[in-house]
């Protein structure tokens, strides 16, 4: 059976303020673990008031602290904007902490827009050099070699997990070359899913990580005690999507009754293609959509975005997914 996961855009809300969203995402990994999911994932996003995962190494290690079996990590660190020796050194940090519980998912978008990606100090050639500084955060974290001068401390023989991410073909070519995991953003970029996995397989070489491909697949599911109160919590994330085309940069909103009267017709065009993989319903319409996905994409693993405002409807869509996912 597919295992399930969390991904957490540790969402600001309005009426509430970064370290309200920081010690949410806490307790909501502590009910994800409680749950049964397999691991939970935060990601780096740059300059966004609305997303408080920006210190994604930090976020981590506050919600490990707070969590007891539950693997933690990224989802993602977006590689370029980062030295490959201070990553390694973070995550070595956090494994040394935490032991056998870090993931490390690795990115090659910038998390942000052009005037931040400058503000990052960002090469503009860092992200053609993303399979080379892959390899070498993977030697950063393997056992030390003969004649290596340089080392992560701590990091070195951590071996902490990596993990390939994609919303194109790239990723999957480089995982399965590499033989590394991978993980397909369909929660955002669902177009290129079954392309991606095809390629991932086909292009697949067994490694010393895997013997056989891994593919996880990242998808919207929100779940409510019947469709129609799903559907208007989903107005929450639908918002936020119409926001984005807009380039607006806001806290979550709480969900409204009619989402036609906040968009255009043109972002509703443009969010239905965002949503084409979403899943948003009652019990039985959440199992019948998880099943559907995981009888279509074979995949491995399912990490989940469950974006609702408020605290208790969220855990409460946690816990009908991890029934739907048991039946």
């Amino acid at each position: 059976m597919a295992k399930l996961s969390i991904l957490d855009l540790v969402r600001v809300r309005q009426g509430s303020d970064i370290r309200g969203a920081l010690h949410e995402a806490r307790d909501f990994a502590r009910h994800a673990e409680a749950l049964g999911f397999t691991r939970y994932w935060v990601a780096e996003h740059h300059n966004m008031p609305g997303i408080g995962s920006a210190a994604t190494s930090v976020v981590i290690g506050h919600i490990a602290a707070g969590t007891s079996t539950i693997r933690l990590g990224a989802g993602g660190i977006m590689l370029p904007n980062h030295s490959p020796l201070v990553i390694a050194e973070q995550f070595g940090t956090l494994e040394a902490l935490f032991p056998g519980r870090i993931d490390l998912g690795l990115g090659r978008a910038p998390g942000t827009d052009q005037v931040t990606w400058q503000a990052l100090r960002r090469d503009p050639m860092a992200s053609e050099r993303f399979p080379q500084d892959v390899m070498e955060l993977y030697m950063l974290l393997g056992p030390l070699r003969a004649g290596q001068r340089v080392q992560a401390v701590p990091g070195t023989d951590s071996r902490v997990p990596l993990w390939i991410l994609g919303s194109s073909l790239f990723g999957a070519q480089l995982a399965g070359e590499l033989g590394l995991p991978y993980a397909f953003a369909s929660h955002f970029a669902p177009a290129s899913l079954l392309p991606a996995l095809e390629l991932y397989r086909a292009r697949f070489r067994p490694s010393p990580v895997l013997d056989k491909p891994y593919a996880m697949v990242g998808v919207n599911i929100i779940a409510a005690d019947s469709d129609a109160h799903a559907k208007y919590l989903a107005t929450t994330q639908q918002m936020a999507v119409a926001d984005l085309f807009r380039g607006a940069r806001s806290l979550s909103k709480p969900p409204i009754d009619d989402i036609d009267s906040y968009w255009t017709a043109s972002e509703r065009g443009q969010a239905r293609n965002f949503y084409e993989r979403a899943i948003i319903g009652g019990p039985e319409t959440v199992e019948a959509g998880m099943a559907a996905l995981i009888a279509e994409t074979q995949a491995d693993e399912l990490m989940i975005v469950t974006d609702v405002f408020d605290f208790d409807a969220r855990c409460h869509s946690a816990e009908l997914i991890s029934q739907a996912h048991r039946r």
